[in-house]
């Protein structure tokens, strides 16, 4: 188990190791066409939940693009699962994607640049869809757009700026159902399971979509053991750059901000795209 502060002190060594090819491959992401997500994975509107959870679990990703009569007209997505259908108490196996998904779907060409593409992410609020001569061709997400965050000004402000700085935590005794119901709630994708009042491991949206609705696990089950990571940490007054770095590296999409071994902050994938849009 590694503590903030032992995990701190390992930051510099885990990221620039591999800090010096990520800036070297950052020149051949430009266009949304050059960083999107070829695989488009789809459902239709007359899908359950369950089996829209089922898909998004087996596959590992976040999202399903709807379709009707050969038509993008939606999304839905684990954040969907969470805030419109655990958060209440219903069932994935009552509910079908048509009445949980969002729509219309927001799209981008596949020559947009990709200060456009953050812009556009932020101010749509999601995923983007790709879109060529009206023909969908990729997706993009907020962890698609980390992976090429240029190093540039605006990428230099510190993660400080851009952090929720209200950490949502857990003992790591409590059900996974309550977790759950916290997350859809409240709208976010992780909370910081503890043990002894120490933060040591995360439980996000992905790990509640994979190993139990995607599984039909049942959620009455304590979290501790259910956590697929570990802790990653960055300290405070990191760059937004270097916190792009640390999510794409590790690939992940959350990171928890420590200052003087204190758990201080959190930052997505979203809030680097928002630091960069602006």
């Amino acid at each position: 188990m590694s503590t903030p502060k032992e995990t701190k002190r390992k930051f510099p060594s885990v990221v620039d190791k591999a800090y010096e090819q990520y800036i070297r491959d950052l020149p051949r992401y430009q266009i949304a066409k050059q960083l999107m997500s070829q695989d488009v994975v789809t459902t239709t509107p007359e899908a359950s939940l369950e089996d829209a959870a089922r898909i998004m679990g087996e596959k590992h990703i976040g999202s399903l693009i709807v379709m009707k009569y050969k038509t993008p007209v939606g999304i839905v997505t684990e954040r969907d699962l969470l805030s419109k259908v655990i958060a209440y108490g219903l069932f994935l196996s009552d509910e079908k994607v048509e009445g949980t998904m969002s729509y219309p779907l927001a799209g981008v060409s596949p020559t947009v640049k990709i200060k456009e593409v953050a812009k556009l992410m932020i101010s749509r609020k999601g995923r983007l869809a790709v879109f060529d001569a009206g023909t969908l061709v990729g997706i993009v997400t907020a962890s698609d757009l980390v992976k090429s965050l240029p190093d540039v000004p605006e990428t230099e402000v510190k993660v400080d700026d851009f952090m929720t700085k209200e950490v949502v935590t857990a003992d790591e005794e409590t059900p996974v159902i309550s977790i759950a119901k916290i997350m859809g709630k409240q709208r976010i994708g992780s909370v910081i399971i503890t043990r002894e009042g120490e933060p040591f491991r995360i439980f996000t949206e992905r790990d509640l979509l994979t190993n139990f609705l995607a599984k039909g696990k049942t959620l009455y089950t304590k979290v501790g053991p259910e956590c697929s990571r570990s802790l990653t940490v960055i300290p405070a007054d990191t760059s937004v750059h270097r916190a792009a770095a640390t999510m794409a590296l590790k690939h992940i999409r959350r990171l928890p901000i420590v200052k003087d071994d204190k758990l201080v902050g959190i930052i997505t994938a979203r809030d680097l795209v928002e630091a960069y849009a602006k």
